[in-house]
């Protein structure tokens, strides 16, 4: 049987609206009466309902945010970030993988719209502004991760993806590498093609230089091994002597195919670099070079900022930008 406030009341000998202030303004009722209500909530096992309570507030004490792939260690990370300063507010967070996938991602924002979260964060994957804007004028406030709002009228925190790019290939080419490679996709991820705008704003600056685009389907391990495949199925003289993975997990694949494959020699026959510089990048069988994005503090500036809007709507918009930091190990050393 349910045990409700009406039993709590009934029990104790006092109106609903006194075990009320017990409940939320205990300041407001005597000692006595509080340790009568106290003692009835034992007795009967009585639970609260903090959903309906909040919800009849107008607003619940949780945060959604919405990752493109929960698999990504880089999005753990994030969230990680975002849960730890969520918790100094007294509030938690409730992850949500759309997988890349719009359908996915509409459906979680359908929840967290239902569920009146106390704001959402997000790393989008469709173009999906005129979705927050509906739910910011229901009160829920909203902020991007991992990505820049386009038309600025949405907060963000993100990293400068275009100078990660750059900075890679030019790491690449200062190792004398001149056979460049940039594995990455799909192209609809706006980091993905950023980095590789990046990257071939680097490479076009040297003549000698070529940058080759191999598309892929995700941002995975599995893919990753597919293109290294594909580059082993060339004549050793047609393949790249470097390459660019969009992220570290594609990188961490294209290192599982040319070493277990066919036994390639990284770096000293082809150079590799990632992007994200998860912790698994520096336990690679070859140390992997990458490309470090302050994931934790993205995931916490992010909820400093959505706690403000909450607070105070009539705050603009910012667009926090973070700078990457290239971390050299043993997959680009010079030979």
């Amino acid at each position: 049987m349910s045990i409700n406030v009406r039993d709590v009341a009934a029990r104790a000998g006092v109106s609903i609206g006194t075990v009320s202030n017990v409940l939320n303004r205990p300041d407001k009722v005597s000692a006595e009466t509080v340790q009568r209500v106290t003692s009835a909530i034992s007795e009967l096992g009585f639970i609260r309902n903090d959903a309906a309570r909040q919800l009849r507030a107008g607003r619940s004490k949780t945060l959604g945010l919405v990752v493109l792939d929960v698999r990504n260690p880089f999005f753990t990370d994030l969230a990680r970030g975002a849960e730890d300063q969520a918790a100094l507010a007294g509030l938690t967070v409730t992850l949500g993988n759309s997988d890349e996938n719009p359908e996915r991602e509409a459906k979680y924002l359908d929840l967290f719209d239902e569920q009146r979260v106390h704001g959402v964060l997000i790393s989008p994957y469709a173009d999906i502004t005129a979705r927050l804007i509906a739910l910011r004028n229901r009160g829920i406030p909203a902020v991007l991760v991992d990505r820049s709002s386009g038309d600025l009228s949405f907060s963000s925190v993100s990293v400068d993806d275009l100078e990660g790019g750059r900075m890679a290939v030019e790491h690449l080419i200062a190792q004398g590498r001149r056979r460049i490679a940039f594995i990455g996709g799909p192209m609809g991820i706006r980091q993905v093609t950023d980095r590789l705008a990046g990257a071939q704003d680097a490479a076009s600056a040297h003549p000698d230089v070529t940058l080759e685009v191999i598309p892929i389907d995700a941002l995975s391990v599995i893919e990753g091994r597919s293109a290294g495949a594909t580059i082993l199925s060339r004549a050793v003289g047609e393949r790249p002597d470097a390459i660019f993975a969009a992220n570290d997990l594609v990188a961490m694949g294209v290192l599982q195919a040319l070493m277990m494959q066919a036994r390639v020699n990284v770096p000293d026959e082809i150079a590799l670099i990632g992007y994200d510089d998860i912790d698994f990048a520096s336990a690679a069988v070859v140390p992997l070079s990458s490309i470090r994005q302050p994931s934790a503090l993205i995931g916490q500036t992010a909820v400093e900022i959505l706690l403000e809007e909450a607070d105070d709507p009539s705050v603009p918009p910012r667009q926090i930008v973070f700078k990457p930091e290239l971390v050299v190990r043993g997959s680009t050393r010079r030979p």
